[in-house]
């Protein structure tokens, strides 16, 4: 990792706008048998975008692999394979960054509120959500756009009428897609309990949507098939959110969780590239305390760790710890 001079460097270079964030992720797995070997993939890195800069990146594995290599996979994101050729009895994979975030210009807002963009669509030029309909539908000759794939059904994200009857309410006719999206998160965020355990991570949205609860998953792979089943491209971003102790209370080591949102696209939308990015969990839009790790169809395609193992036993024991700090406050620990 990079000293505080090498920082101090970059900050010279790159001004003082956004907040600095450093992420530790850490997960373990202790089996019950010997693995005899193992390949696995990850999708740790955090994505640079227009308002996210990686500043410093590692991946520790131990025990140490006997291969190692990184490539941009078909979303654009890094991911990492690794193999172990070795016996093991535990596995850990640790990744650090560090990142500078910026607060979208136009979407940022307290939980529950709408900002003046949403509010009023028509000051940014968005599209009715018809438009973008019809634009991402297939016709002879007409122009192709890159977000036309997250329109289609995947894994874990179906297009389905009772998906496309739970968003109709929000979709009226003529009206702004961002704010019929913003509309529907909300009523996620109100219709839906969030509850830890109660779904797995091969929970479909349709699932989820029939059960009315689940975890911040759940809730993003129904933004996102909801949209979907009405024509719209939608795509699942996986990060992190930085939590806040109570008052008063050191940050606790490990206490931060892995995140997931939604992103609803509309060309016009002045900022992220056309993608409003939108968390149900949280009933608002991702600010400078989230970090975007990947992009893709659902959770399927950019899951942290994921890979296959030879041995192991039936039983695995698996923890997971992340911490999300602002630079300033772990500095000074």
């Amino acid at each position: 990792m990079m000293d505080i001079s090498e920082l101090s460097a970059r900050e010279d270079q790159h001004g003082d706008e956004g907040r600095l964030l450093r992420v530790t992720h850490d997960t373990h797995y202790q089996y019950s048998a010997r693995v005899e070997y193992a390949q696995h993939q990850s999708w740790l890195h955090p994505r640079e975008t227009s308002r996210q800069q990686v500043l410093d990146f590692s991946l520790d594995v131990k025990p140490s692999p006997d291969l190692i290599n990184t490539e941009i996979d078909t979303f654009g994101n890094r991911r990492y394979f690794f193999a172990l050729n070795q016996p093991h009895d535990e596995l850990l994979v640790r990744s650090r960054s560090l990142v500078r975030v910026l607060s979208p210009r136009l979407a940022a807002a307290a939980s529950g509120e709408r900002p003046p963009a949403i509010v009023d669509p028509s000051i940014c030029n968005a599209s009715a959500w018809e438009t973008i309909r019809s634009r991402l539908s297939y016709r002879a000759g007409q122009a192709y756009d890159p977000a036309s794939e997250f329109t289609f059904a995947s894994i874990y994200v179906a297009r389905h009428t009772e998906l496309a009857r739970y968003a109709a309410p929000s979709f009226t006719p003529g009206r702004a897609l961002v704010q019929a999206a913003w509309e529907l998160m909300q009523r996620i965020h109100e219709d839906f309990t969030y509850a830890s355990n109660s779904t797995e991570v091969t929970t479909t949205a349709l699932d989820a949507l029939a059960m009315r609860r689940g975890v911040c998953q759940d809730f993003a792979h129904v933004l996102i098939g909801a949209l979907r089943s009405l024509g719209l491209a939608a795509r699942y971003v996986s990060g992190y959110l930085l939590t806040q102790p109570p008052p008063g209370k050191p940050r606790l080591i490990g206490a931060d969780a892995s995140h997931a949102w939604a992103e609803v696209y509309d060309p016009a939308w002045p900022e992220d590239g056309g993608w409003l990015q939108l968390d149900p969990t949280n009933n608002r839009a991702p600010g400078d305390d989230y970090v975007v790790l990947a992009t893709g169809r659902d959770y399927a395609d950019v899951a942290p760790l994921r890979g296959v193992i030879r041995g192991g036993g039936s039983e695995h024991a698996l923890t997971v710890g992340v911490t999300v700090d602002p630079l300033d406050e772990s500095l000074d620990a």
